[in-house]
């Protein structure tokens, strides 16, 4: 897309408009947020559409954001689970921010800050799209024991029918391994792991101590 081209979806975007069918689309940076918190969860490449005041969000990770609008106030949306989401100002002519119930989306229409780090923070784990093996990669929180802090480990993952997913995590310690999260049960190809799911949230512990918390989104597309 030229840069007029550009210049023209992002006008479009920021009056709240439709989009024309050649032109609905465009590169973002998406930043995430948990409710009410300032501390950035995460921050990668991302694709913002508007069409008809209907808008979609895809994330590198393969997180996908579908939002109806409600009414006639164009900041009122509802996502395809029913949940209220709000549109709100506060990044002038650089984004838009998107409050969901559990989170806060920063959607900035310059990605400069993601091309270079943020497509490689899953490495060596990439995505169909991007040459690689996996539906989606993500970055994983993990510890290596009940004393250590928590950090990110890169993860890929293959989607299967249900819900149910195969994930292949490089542990702290630089190793590979692969997670089943089946329909009736969970294991791993090393050792033993327990696994317990708390609302939306996996928690894996495997028998040398490590922990990794696996989001259902990630296993199920958002």
């Amino acid at each position: 897309m030229n840069q007029n081209a550009s210049a023209a979806v992002l006008a479009a975007i920021l009056m709240g408009g439709t989009l024309p069918a050649a032109a609905d689309s465009t590169q973002a940076r998406c930043e995430l947020y948990p409710k009410g918190s300032d501390k950035m969860e995460k921050m990668l490449p991302c694709t913002f559409s508007q069409r008809q005041g209907y808008i979609t969000i895809i994330r590198e990770d393969g997180v996908t954001y579908d939002l109806s609008p409600v009414g006639d106030t164009p900041s009122n949306f509802r996502d395809r689970n029913g949940r209220a989401v709000y549109r709100q100002s506060g990044l002038g002519e650089a984004g838009q921010i998107f409050r969901f119930p559990t989170e806060s989306l920063f959607v900035y229409w310059d990605n400069a800050a993601t091309e270079s780090a943020a497509d490689n923070a899953t490495a060596p784990f990439a995505t169909k799209y991007a040459g690689g093996e996996y539906d989606a990669t993500t970055l994983l929180r993990c510890k290596t024991g009940s004393g250590a802090g928590f950090g990110q480990c890169p993860a890929g993952i293959l989607r299967m029918e249900n819900g149910q997913a195969s994930i292949v995590i490089q542990s702290p310690r630089g190793v590979q391994f692969t997670v089943n999260v089946m329909t009736d049960y969970v294991n791993a190809t090393v050792g033993e792991v327990k696994a317990t799911l708390n609302g939306d949230l996996w928690t894996l512990i495997r028998d040398n101590g490590e922990v990794y918390e696996v989001p259902l989104s990630a296993i199920e597309g958002g």
